[in-house]
């Protein structure tokens, strides 16, 4: 039996959050995947990769699988009326409604996230409220059929969980050793409780000009929607 898992993309999503995920689900059984855009060409990727969508949101079929990879790319799609009905359309619908790092926006500009306990990257965490998700601090969150998963490299551990939801722990475990995946960073730095401060400032630092553009943003389109 078929299960279609359908990735969004748009330009400036972050690579990883995209293929991470579609590394781990491709190997489902039975899975056909639909790379969908919101036209035909090339999508680019915040790291100057690009990705040939195979589907259009015309063309897309329906999807037991929703899942939207994050980036600073996702602030144009909240705000494209087009992207955010296909996603609440597809989302009403699929068996699975997930995210990837800020991904959980887009969900939560289609009304995908009231009353839904949900993850997303630690720096825009405390946004989640604003679309009236319940934050949770965790790497991944089930709740229901919806399932996100924190910031970027986070996506294996989410698509894992998704594998292990929908196929079981065998599949999920021989997916997982197929792919060698253990990680074991050099440094223990990629959580902001255990960073040191100095890390993490520089950090919030970089990030400064982007979360006011972004906090500009979710206020508005909230104020919108009040």
């Amino acid at each position: 039996m078929s299960f279609t898992i359908g990735f969004l993309l748009f330009d400036d999503l972050t690579q990883l959050d995209f293929t991470g995920p579609l590394q781990v689900l491709s190997r489902a059984p039975g899975a056909e995947t639909a790379l969908i855009a919101r036209k035909d060409g090339p999508v680019r990727t915040d790291c100057g990769l690009f990705i040939l969508p195979t589907h259009t949101l015309d063309t897309a079929p329906d999807l037991d699988l929703l899942c939207v990879p994050g980036g600073f790319g996702v602030d144009a799609v909240m705000q494209d009326p087009l992207m955010i009905e296909f996603v609440r359309r597809q989302g009403a619908k699929a068996r699975y409604v997930t995210s990837v790092c800020t991904g959980a926006f887009i969900l939560g500009a289609a009304g995908l996230l009231k009353g839904v306990r949900a993850t997303t990257h630690w720096r825009y965490h405390a946004h989640l409220s604003a679309f009236g998700a319940i934050p949770v601090n965790e790497r991944v969150v089930h709740d229901g059929r919806v399932i996100t998963g924190g910031g970027v490299t986070a996506g294996i551990d989410f698509a894992l969980s998704v594998m292990r939801e929908i196929a079981g722990d065998a599949v999920a475990a021989s997916i997982q050793l197929g792919l060698e995946y253990d990680p074991a960073p050099p440094l223990d730095a990629g959580h902001p409780d255990r960073a040191s401060s100095d890390v993490r400032e520089a950090v919030e630092a970089r990030f400064a000009p982007r979360m006011e553009a972004f906090e500009a943003l979710v206020d508005t389109l909230t104020a919108q929607d009040g």
